[in-house]
Order: structure tokens, then sequence, then C-alpha cells
């Protein structure tokens, strides 16, 4: 495995390649991260339901797994890129750019497997469909702080996941390094802004489509857990990358 100073110094040139990349495949590749972890999350459901809470926890980290290794591009992985921008090796414009087109991105790919699975008939089962309803309605009834913190503790883990699984170069080795600490934030109940693009739509329409009464809404949904989870994701994610680069690339 590569010692940590040496995931820090391979990280520069990840996080310059991640900002020079075309906005068009910046934006593509973002649909494909929202994507897996989206199907991440309807097999997490299933396990949930049908095995419990700790098996559910142990199936979400083949979304990270195939964000890390299909190749894709993460909003909350990419925090990382303050990495770079501290060395000034990328500008603040590019990580902003990158950062905002992956989140668009993200979005796109979460809400189209949101709709898929739901139309699709895959929570026909009335158990199934009653816990994603129930996970949407629990994510919209956070308050502001409590969606905040959940989301910087998520993206601690998010971000230390992102780095094991750089320490390794094999496959099985990326994979062992990141599924941990994803576990971990899932069965803690932690929150992640782009699992919740899935959450949220796919609660929402599993209720239109069956016809279940239920108390969620559009702007609680946006405003007391979106946001603040991504405000958290960034906190965390950052803190992570800003104390690394501190610890192992500041002289």
């Amino acid at each position: 495995m590569k010692k940590p100073n040496e995931v820090a110094e391979s990280y520069i040139s990840i996080g310059k390649a991640k900002t020079e990349t075309g906005i068009l495949k910046t934006f593509i590749l973002a649909v494909f991260a929202g994507a897996f972890i989206a199907l991440a999350g309807v097999g997490s459901t299933f396990g949930n339901v049908y095995l419990g809470k700790v098996a559910g926890a142990a199936i979400f980290p083949g979304g990270l797994a195939m964000v890390l290794i299909a190749g894709s591009e993460l909003f909350t992985g990419n925090c990382l890129l303050i990495i770079p921008l501290l060395k000034r090796e990328v500008s603040f414009l590019k990580v902003i750019r990158n950062l905002g087109v992956v989140y668009i991105g993200n979005l796109v790919g979460a809400c189209l497997i949101a709709v898929l699975a739901t139309y699709s008939g895959v929570f026909s089962a009335e158990d199934v469909r009653n816990a994603v309803i129930a996970a949407a309605e629990n994510k919209a009834a956070l308050n502001f702080g409590q969606a905040f913190l959940r989301g910087v503790l998520c993206n601690i883990l998010v971000c230390i996941a992102v780095w094991m699984s750089f320490a390794a170069d094999s496959v099985g080795g990326k994979i062992a390094g990141l599924f941990f600490p994803i576990m971990i934030f899932v069965v803690a109940g932690f929150e992640h802004s782009v699992a919740n693009m899935y959450y949220l739509p796919a609660g929402y329409l599993t209720a239109l489509f069956y016809g279940v009464d239920t108390t969620f809404t559009v702007g609680n949904a946006l405003l007391f857990n979106l946001l603040p989870v991504t405000l958290g994701n960034v906190v965390g994610g950052m803190g992570v990358g800003a104390l690394y680069k501190v610890v192992y690339l500041s002289k």
C-alpha cells in the first residue's frame, strides 16, 4: 500500500486532472456517479427490509466501489480538491466549476434512478415501498442543525474511504479500503447529499405512484435536508483534506 504521505502527493495530480477535464466529460462522469450511488441505495433498501440494517449498510459501499473503480465524479469525494487548491496547484474557480458541474450531474443521475426504480415497479412490495417512503420522510423531518452535523460526519468518513482506496493499487485492495468507512456512515445514520438526491425523490415519487399518504414535503426536503447536508459534506470533506495537507504536504 502507499503510505499516507504518498497518497497526499498523488492526489495533487489526481485533483489537477479533475479540474482540467472538460465540462461535458465531467458532467457525464458525474451522472454515472449519481446513478451508482442511487443504485447502491436501491440495493441497500432491500437489504434493510429483508436482512436488517447491518446488511443494508454492508450493501451500500458497492456504490462508492463503482464510482472509484468504474470511473466517475462524485461531489462528496471531490471535496478533497481542497488539497491541490491549498498547494496552489489548481485555481479556486476551477475547483468551484468542478464541484458545481459534478453536483448537478450527480443530481441528474440520482434522480434518474429514482424515476426508473419507482416506475419500473421495483418497489411494488408493500414493505419495500413503505421503507422507501419512510426513509424520505425521516430525512425531511430533520432540523437544519441535525442534518448539517450528520453531513459533516458522513463526509469525514467518505473522504477517508476515498483516501484509503487510493492507498491500494489492486481492485480488491481498493474495495477493502473503502468498505468499512462507508458501512459505518450508513449504519450510523449519517447524511450523504448525493445519496439523498436519490432517497428524497424516490420516497416522494413512490408515495405518489402508489397513492400513499405521507408527511413528506419538497420544501422540507430541500431546506432541512439537502441544503444543510450539502454544506455539512463540504465542511467535513474539506476539513479532512485540509488537515491531511497540513500533516503530509506542509514543510
